[in-house]
């Protein structure tokens, strides 16, 4: 086995593709585990508070973690094997969700719910910490689509991921309501905890064929803020490929906040994850278009064109409060969302060194996550306090009844309205800028390989590397891809 710090780009390990769908498998059942609980949380203290600001504040911390903790997760993986990073991810959030079970049957759910006590806020945090720290598995999981995937199926495979998360989101949704509303907490935590169980023992029968990664020399910085600007900033447009996917996560904040209470006002617990559910095909649909048919030649292009879709469904599915409008545009948007990831997913893996991608991708994670906690945070307390009782006022249904009608959460179709609008002038003038059209070009006429290298202060271990890049890593066999086959 070489001993080199990258796997070649374009070049995968015989058996590579089975071995990435057990590792997309492994991964799906991961999230799957996390959003059950985190979805359980969220609709059981908007249920028991029906405080739209203590959700909104929830929603918005995991984002600001994410936010926090994304470099420092990048640089983790860039600096170990992928298959090490994922089990002590599982092995943490399982730590998490058990220490969560504790508090659960040490105190009464009176005292867990209370928002002006502490232990509300202490057991919220640990299930967010837990589910925090799943984030990482996901940018270790974008590095192994490079590592094992060949780079004509990028696109393809990325579109795989979104179909898996779709999957996902699909379990989740409807599990999780129908958890609350027939279980309650305490049983949906003693499933999360078995399911993340499951995940971990799965974890120890897969084999994935890298490299151990090469030290860089000297003393290296736990947190690689520095690496990881260094690979951005040798790309040209790179950043700014970062700024055009921070736009569909600015109008993610709204929703955080706001989503469920407004489809909790629709529908019972048990048929809002039904609808969440129902509507999540969407996503896996969306994934599957993407798998079959790819980005088109321009990935950057198609991800603006789909935020302006994106904002204009946003602004327009909350019109009247009409069950089926909401359903209709949430399913709609879940069909979208993949082309988004996966065109930003697909442009980093071709255009930044496998050495460097997960630092790339942490900070990427950090800079986009940063957005939806900011309007969370915003959005949460103006509309309880602010937008809300002014819709219900007379002077508000005087004023936007022709247009939003009347209805329970007019307040929350008003904050829809005007996100969506500004997601979609903000794409629009995207368009315009030269940093758009500097790294499409860039993505039509980079090499496959190594692009990031330039300006990215390879040093001269990574051009002695260079030779041996035509060297596939497969000295770890695959394991059979029957015992742990995709969804189908």
């Amino acid at each position: 086995m070489t001993d080199q710090a990258t796997t070649p780009q374009g070049i995968a390990p015989e058996g590579g593709m089975r071995t990435f769908l057990q590792v997309l498998v492994n991964t799906a059942i991961a999230n799957i585990t996390t959003s059950f609980l985190w979805f359980a949380l969220t609709f059981w203290v908007y249920l028991e508070t029906r405080s739209v600001l203590a959700t909104g504040i929830i929603g918005g911390a995991y984002m600001l973690l994410v936010s926090f903790f994304s470099i420092l997760f990048g640089t983790i993986v860039d600096r170990h094997r992928k298959l090490r990073v994922m089990v002590f991810a599982s092995v943490v959030t399982l730590g998490s969700f058990l220490v969560a079970g504790a508090l659960y049957l040490l105190f009464p759910e009176s005292a867990l719910l209370d928002l002006g006590g502490p232990w509300f806020w202490l057991f919220s945090g640990i299930i967010l910490f837990g589910s925090v720290i799943e984030n990482m598995r996901n940018i270790a999981l974008s590095t192994t689509v490079t590592l094992l995937v060949p780079e004509e199926r990028h696109a393809n495979a990325n579109g795989l991921v979104g179909t898996v998360q779709g999957l996902a989101f699909i379990v989740t949704s409807v599990f999780s309501g129908l958890a609350i509303g027939l279980l309650g907490m305490g049983p949906t935590l003693l499933i999360a905890i078995g399911l993340t169980g499951v995940a971990l023992v799965h974890l120890a029968f897969l084999r994935v064929p890298e490299a151990k990664p090469q030290g860089e020399g000297g003393k290296a910085p736990a947190v690689d803020l520095r690496g990881s600007i260094a690979a951005i900033r040798g790309v040209a447009g790179l950043f700014a490929l970062i700024i055009f996917s921070t736009f569909n996560n600015l109008i993610g904040g709204v929703y955080m906040a706001l989503m469920d209470p407004y489809g909790l006002e629709l529908f019972p617990v048990e048929v809002w994850g039904l609808v969440l559910g129902v509507t999540a095909t969407g996503f896996l649909i969306g994934g599957l278009l993407i798998a079959k048919f790819g980005l088109g030649r321009n990935p950057i292009r198609t991800m603006l064109l789909v935020v302006v879709v994106m904002g204009l469904l946003g602004a327009l599915f909350t019109v009247r409060d009409w069950w089926w409008l909401y359903a209709g545009g949430i399913w709609l948007y879940m069909i979208l969302i993949p082309a988004v990831e996966a065109s930003e997913q697909t442009v980093i893996q071709k255009v930044v060194s496998f050495d460097r991608q997960g630092r790339v991708f942490g900070f990427a994670m950090a800079f986009e996550s940063a957005a939806a906690p900011v309007t969370a945070f915003l959005i949460a307390p103006l509309a309880q306090f602010a937008i809300i009782p002014y819709m219900e006022s007379p002077a508000g249904r005087d004023t936007w009844s022709w247009l939003l009608g009347d209805g329970a959460a007019r307040g929350i179709a008003l904050v829809f309205l005007f996100a969506g609008l500004i997601m979609v002038i903000a794409a629009l003038l995207a368009f315009l800028t030269p940093a758009y059209r500097k790294l499409s070009e860039l993505y039509q006429h980079s090499a496959p390989e190594g692009a990031a290298d330039e300006g990215a202060e390879a040093g001269d271990a990574e051009k002695e590397g260079s030779e041996e890049k035509s060297v596939p890593v497969r000295d770890v066999p695959a394991p059979d891809v029957a015992r742990a086959a995709p969804p189908r």
